[in-house]
This record gives C-alpha cells, structure tokens and sequence, in this order.
C-alpha cells in the first residue's frame, strides 16, 4: 500500500495583523503592496542574434497600501507629523495566522517605514458603508519570515 503524503494547504489571506513599532496592532481589512521588483537591463551582445542578454539591476520595494476603518486618529497623526517635518521612521511587520488565529505561519518585515499617503474615506449620505482610510507606507526593505 502507497503511503500516504502529508498535506500542505496554502496559507489563507483573511487572518492577519499589522504592527508598526509603538502603535497598537491594526486591525486593518486590507493590506497590499508586499512586492519586491528587480529591473533587468537588455544587452545586445554583437554575434548573438538569436536573443539579449538580460542582467539584473537594483530591487525596489513597493510601497505598502493599509486600509481599515476609521476607529482613532494615530495614522493620521503619523503622516501628519511628517507633513510638519517630523520624520518618525517605524518597523513594522505583517502576520499571517491560520484560520483559528493562534499560530503565527508567515511574518514579513519592513523597516525604516513612512507614511507617504493618507486617504480619508468616501462619504456618502445615502449609504451605510463603513468610513474606511488608506495609509501608504514607504519603507527600506522587505523580509520573509517562516
């Protein structure tokens, strides 16, 4: 009889926190912008006709993208401060937890984070919706963790 494999599930994207530094967790509904992007350059080698030499450049990290309802005024003090020149850099880190919550099963981590963009909610009279805000980060590196 064939043994049996063990089963690997992938992770699920609906369980996560987000901690930056000093600030309570955020208990955001989205977060977006965990990328890395490395440029290549093509080069026309003489002789070689049949295709281009590709050579990697610099990796940039993208900027995060956190959203979540407007619940108090930390993220807007952040930006705001750097708006007035003070610049406060913050660590953060993304977790991903299994669906009962409990167990840790993929950290990334950035440093040296600033707030780049505040966006405040859409408001409308005649809907229901949550107020949500956006906070774009920049930051000087991503890492994966586990």
């Amino acid at each position: 009889m064939a043994a049996t494999a063990s089963r690997a599930d992938p992770f699920l994207a609906f369980r996560f926190e987000v901690r930056l530094d000093d600030l309570p967790v955020g208990g955001f509904s989205d977060c977006g912008g965990l990328a890395v992007e490395t440029e290549f350059f093509d080069y026309p080698a003489g002789g070689v006709n049949d295709h281009l030499l590709r050579f990697p450049g610099r990796s940039r990290q993208v900027n995060l993208v956190l959203k979540r309802g407007i619940v108090d005024r930390l993220l807007w003090d952040w930006h705001a401060d750097l708006v007035r020149g003070v610049v406060r850099f913050r660590n953060g880190t993304v977790v991903v937890r299994d669906p009962s919550g409990t167990i840790a099963q993929l950290r990334f981590e950035f440093r040296r984070a600033l707030p780049v963009k505040w966006t405040g909610p859409e408001l409308s009279a005649g809907g229901g919706q949550v107020a949500v805000e956006s906070l774009e980060i920049a930051h000087h590196g991503l890492d994966r963790r586990a």
